[in-house]
C-alpha cells in the first residue's frame, strides 16, 4: 500500500465523510446523509465527477441532496397520490410534490446509515455501509417490511465500482424498487465547456408522461435527437429534460451513459450493468453545469401502471432472499 491508497475518516465541510484514495482517484461518502457518494475525482487529471456542494451550500445541499452526488432513492421517482396497493397491501406515503399531489424519492436521502467497514491494499480503497429498517424505525411507518440496504464503494486501478446488496429479513414478500440520483458534472474537466460535451445512452422505447408526471402506459417515438442518444451522441442540454426510457444493452451486454470531452479527448462512462431497465434522465430545464442519468430498476409509479410485471420490472423481493447490482464509473479514450 501506497500513501496514495488509503481511507480515513475527516470531515466533507461540516459534515462527517469517509474518504477514499487510491491513485489518481478520489472519492468521498456520507453516511450521516442518506450514504451518499458526494465526490469521484481524478486529481491528477483535474477532473471531478459528481456534482458537489460549495463549503456555504452545505445548508443548502442537506434541504436538497437530490441533485448532488449519488443519492439512493427507495422506493425512486413518483407514486400517484402517494399510495398504492401491492401483494394485499397498501402503502401510504406522504405527499411531499405539491405541483404533482404525488410522493417522490422515497425516504433514504437523508437517512443516517451505519459505516461498517473501510480500508485500502494494494488492490483497492473500499468503505462499506449499510442501513437496516425494522420495527421503529421512522422508514418502517411507510415501509412495513424489516430489510437491509447495504452499499460498498471502491476505488481501484478500473475506477469506482459500487456493489448494492437489499437483503429481506423480514417473514413476508417485500417490493424491491431501487434508483440512484446520479448527478454529473458537463464540464467535469478543468478548462472545459459545456458545448465540449456529448453523451449517449443505452435508451431503447420513451415511456409517455402524463401532466404529472407519471407514465400512461404507452410509448412516444423518439425524436431524432433521442436517436442520437443511441449512436453519435449529443449536448446534454440540447433541450430541458425529464424524461422515461427503458434501456436496452449496448454491443457489450450493459446498459450505460458515456459522456465524451471532445476537447480532452476523454470519455466518462457510467456502466449500470444489466440490472436498470429503466432510466430516468434530467438536465435542470437545459442548464449549463451538470444533468442527471438515473438508473432505475423498474417503471415510475409501476405498482400503479396496469402492465406485465415484464414491462414495469417491478422485483418482488422473497423473505431471506437478497437482490444486488454493481455500476462503475471509469474512463477511456473518446473514439
Amino acid at each position: 500500500m501506497t500513501a496514495h491508497n488509503k481511507a480515513f475518516e475527516q470531515p466533507y465541510y461540516d459534515e462527517p465523510a469517509v474518504w477514499l484514495e487510491w491513485g489518481p482517484y478520489q472519492a468521498a461518502v456520507l453516511p450521516r446523509a442518506g450514504a451518499n457518494l458526494i465526490a469521484f475525482r481524478d486529481t491528477e487529471m483535474h477532473y471531478s465527477v459528481l456534482r458537489e456542494p460549495a463549503a456555504d451550500e452545505m445548508d443548502l445541499f442537506r434541504s436538497n441532496s437530490v441533485v448532488y452526488g449519488i443519492p439512493v432513492l427507495f422506493p425512486p421517482n413518483r407514486y400517484k397520490d402517494g399510495t398504492f396497493t401491492w401483494n394485499g397491501r397498501t402503502y401510504t406515503f406522504p405527499i411531499n410534490e405539491e405541483r404533482t399531489g404525488n410522493h417522490l424519492h422515497g425516504f433514504f436521502l437523508d437517512s443516517v446509515w451505519s459505516v461498517d467497514s473501510f480500508g485500502s491494499n494494494s488492490q483497492e480503497s473500499f468503505v462499506s455501509l449499510s442501513i437496516t429498517i425494522e420495527e421503529g424505525h421512522p422508514i418502517y411507518a411507510y415501509l412495513p417490511h424489516r430489510f437491509t440496504i447495504q452499499l460498498r464503494y471502491s476505488l481501484s486501478m478500473n475506477g469506482l465500482l459500487q456493489h448494492v446488496i437489499v437483503k429481506n429479513n423480514g417473514e413476508d414478500a417485500m417490493p424491491c424498487m431501487l434508483a440512484f440520483h446520479t448527478t454529473i458534472n458537463a464540464p467535469f474537466a478543468q478548462g472545459s465547456a459545456p458545448e465540449d460535451y456529448h453523451y449517449t445512452m443505452t435508451i431503447d422505447k420513451r415511456w409517455e408522461l402524463d401532466e404529472r408526471m407519471l407514465p400512461t402506459g404507452k410509448h412516444q417515438p423518439l425524436l431524432p435527437e433521442e436517436e442520437l442518444m443511441k449512436t453519435t451522441g449529443l449536448s446534454p442540454f440540447w433541450e430541458p429534460m425529464d424524461n422515461h426510457y427503458t434501456s436496452a444493452a449496448n454491443a457489450s451486454g450493459r446498459h450505460a451513459m458515456e459522456l465524451t470531452d471532445t476537447r480532452e479527448g476523454v470519455t466518462l462512462v457510467y456502466d449500470v450493468g444489466a440490472a436498470y431497465k429503466h432510466w430516468m434522465i434530467w438536465n435542470n430545464k437545459a442548464t449549463p453545469g451538470f444533468f442527471c442519468p438515473e438508473p432505475q430498476i423498474n417503471l415510475v409509479n409501476a405498482p400503479n401502471v396496469d402492465l406485465p410485471q415484464e414491462q414495469t420490472a417491478l422485483l418482488t423481493l422473497e423473505p431471506g432472499c437478497i437482490w444486488e447490482a454493481t455500476s462503475r464509473f471509469y474512463f477511456r479514450s473518446a473514439k
